[in-house]
């Protein structure tokens, strides 16, 4: 990995770790495949330090832009889909 995940200096800590453990998860879904639950448990949590959608989409967007990896796909993928595991992207 050689990016840098998209943070705001206004949130805490734990907000921050949060953040970062979404975009994990969604860097593991395309490498290795994830528990459905597990990132559902993630997106929780960033919905929680991000409820706007705006907001949402251009910190997707710059993770993306960095990373090549698509948040809305696996959200999608695993919204879509009632398997436990989302297979590799």
């Amino acid at each position: 990995m050689s990016y840098e995940y998209p943070i705001s200096t206004d949130w805490t800590t734990d907000e921050i770790v949060n953040v970062i453990q979404f975009f994990s998860s969604i860097e593991k879904a395309y490498e290795s495949g994830i528990d459905r639950e597990q990132l559902s448990r993630a997106y929780k949590r960033f919905k929680e330090v991000v409820p706007s959608k705006s907001e949402e989409k251009k910190l997707c967007g710059e993770f993306e832009k960095e990373s090549g990896y698509s948040s809305y796909r696996a959200i999608k993928k695993m919204m879509e889909e009632p398997s436990k595991k989302i297979l590799k992207m």
